[in-house]
């Protein structure tokens, strides 16, 4: 894909709202991660990032209908937090602040300060079995994910990506990725003022 050039930019990884990026190739959620990220959108739907293993295991970060949810299963069904946003909405021209964490069978979501959780009732089942792809942005088709109420590619900009485990924060750098697919990893179109 040839770059495109953006007459006013900002730091961040511009999504077309076509495609995806992969930016792990194996990645092992386990019983506890946490996600931050921000980020700026012109869509009501997109994908934020997902992982899934081909059964039933995995984690998915999602705008739906204007909802933000976040959500796991760990093999026992999904369990799901979800954050309404007032006013506009995410199509706001502004950035938002994502902190998603899944601590065995319980699930939180912080959006712009505001926090929402679930839990599953099962306690047993605590550990999400994956050793799969991280995508950012959207995912290639083929590819089930279990975690996820929208195949909707993501269409904004995303930035500060970090992923962490066992206090072990994971930068996610875009321009370093497996596989990129309608997405420009180093500029970020500025919003209109």
């Amino acid at each position: 894909m040839v770059g495109r050039c953006f007459i006013s930019t900002e730091t961040g990884t511009y999504f077309d709202g076509t495609g995806f990026l992969k930016a792990v190739s194996a990645y092992r959620v386990g019983l506890d991660v946490s996600i931050t990220l921000e980020f700026r959108t012109s869509r009501t739907s997109g994908v934020l990032l997902t992982i899934s293993n081909q059964g039933s295991d995995g984690l998915g970060l999602e705008i739906v209908q204007g909802k933000l949810l976040f959500s796991v299963d760990n093999g026992a069904g999904r369990i799901t937090a979800e954050h309404t946003p007032e006013g506009e909405g995410f199509c706001d021209g502004q950035w938002h602040t994502i902190t998603a964490t899944k601590i065995r069978h319980k699930v939180e979501l912080v959006v712009d300060g505001e926090k929402s959780q679930a839990e599953s009732p099962n306690k047993h089942s605590n550990t999400c079995d994956t050793n799969d792809p991280i995508y950012v942005g959207g995912y290639p088709d083929g590819v089930r994910q279990v975690a996820l109420s929208t195949s909707t590619s993501f269409k904004g900009c995303m930035r500060n990506l970090k992923i962490t485990k066992a206090s072990k924060p994971m930068d996610v750098q875009f321009n370093k990725a497996l596989q990129i697919k309608g997405v420009q990893p180093l500029s970020c179109p500025a919003a209109a003022a």
